[in-house]
């Protein structure tokens, strides 16, 4: 089984998360910030992972350390979990709609850590996450998963959707790229030979 325990604590947040790649889509997130456990649960449930994890953090300040700190972990423990990624797809993508709003999520797990996020959202937050933050966000898991991320927002009007439309599209374009390929064997998905 893929899977990995990571835990971080600094002077702004305590986190403790487990990934297990081949899961079976089980999420228990308890980071203090509840549209941020929302969009963690349909992740791993699209993403057929299983994902748990709890923070503690610095909330009476804002949200920010503690989204970024899951999301920085969340990155470490998908690395950790891929290993050296020998015998995955590697690429893969996804288009999810949620009503009115529609979702894209491309991922390439070859090791290059980039992330481009194109979203407007028309309020501050969706619940008590900030969505001047989502970008960081997205961009923590790639730097740290040491994955190219491309998310955007076609189209949409609730904002709630276009997060909601974009994490469930980064959960199965995950669970794609990550999938074990039989016809690799034990080979590295690159020309190059190393990832």
């Amino acid at each position: 089984m893929r899977q990995a325990q990571i835990a971080r604590t600094t002077g702004e947040t305590s986190i403790t998360l487990n990934i297990n790649i081949d899961g079976s889509g089980h999420c228990h997130a308890q980071t203090g910030i509840g549209f941020l456990d929302h969009m963690l649960t349909l992740m791993a449930k699209h993403g057929q992972f299983d994902l748990d994890v709890t923070a503690n953090g610095d909330l009476h300040v804002d949200d920010h350390h503690t989204a970024e700190d899951v999301c920085i972990c969340l990155g470490q423990a998908i690395d950790k979990a891929l290993g050296d990624r020998r015998g995955i797809v590697r690429t893969a993508h996804s288009y999810v709609p949620m009503d009115e709003a529609l979702g894209f999520v491309a991922i390439d797990l070859g090791g290059r850590a980039y992330c481009v996020f194109s979203a407007e959202f028309v309020t501050p937050r969706v619940g008590t996450l900030g969505t001047d933050l989502l970008f960081h966000l997205f961009e923590s898991i790639a730097y740290h998963g040491r994955m190219n991320v491309h998310a955007r927002v076609e189209y949409g009007r609730n904002d709630h959707h276009k997060v909601e439309a974009l994490f469930k599209a980064f959960g199965r374009a995950l669970d794609a790229a990550s999938r074990i390929d039989p016809r690799l064997g034990d080979a590295v998905p690159s020309t190059k030979g190393v990832l």
